[in-house]
């Protein structure tokens, strides 16, 4: 129908607004939209109010791969992964010039995979220097990355 919009809320509500086009007053035979301008609202299906389960319960068998993607999934965590799997450890300045990242974002990454104890940070203090490996963690998500990359050349790059 030209110029109809559905407009959803969180409320469960879908509201129709009919902007012009050919629909005449008295004229549509859907009881929601009565002139060119008039608003009306309908409950939206059940497919669409799903009830209270949050995504994660409703895609119960995906939690995992979806945990683990929030944990490694974001480029520059993916090119710090890889740069620290190619050595023992490295210093930030080494990993900085490899991967390219900025300091800001450098430091971010780094403190998000500390946190994940996908990264150890080590400090020594002559020379001040901080150098940063993969845990055990870390480092069972090697051939994970492997696998990965296999995948991307043969799929992505092909």
């Amino acid at each position: 129908m030209p110029g109809t919009v559905l407009l959803g809320d969180l409320s469960g509500t879908v509201s129709v607004a009919d902007h012009g086009g050919t629909t005449k007053a008295g004229s549509d035979p859907n009881p929601y939209i009565g002139s060119e301008t008039m608003v009306g609202t309908r409950p939206m299906s059940q497919h669409a109010q799903q009830s209270d389960a949050t995504v994660e319960q409703v895609n119960e068998a995906a939690c995992p791969t979806v945990e683990a993607i929030d944990q490694i999934g974001s480029k520059w965590r993916l090119l710090v992964l890889y740069d620290l799997r190619e050595a023992d450890e490295k210093r930030f300045n080494e990993i900085k010039r490899s991967t390219q990242a900025n300091s800001r974002t450098l430091s971010r990454v780094l403190d998000d995979l500390a946190d994940a104890s996908l990264v150890t940070r080590r400090v020594e203090d002559q020379p001040i220097a901080t150098y940063y490996s993969l845990t055990q963690k870390g480092e069972a998500l090697c051939p994970v990355l492997s696998d990965l990359e296999d995948w991307a050349t043969e799929w992505i790059n092909g």
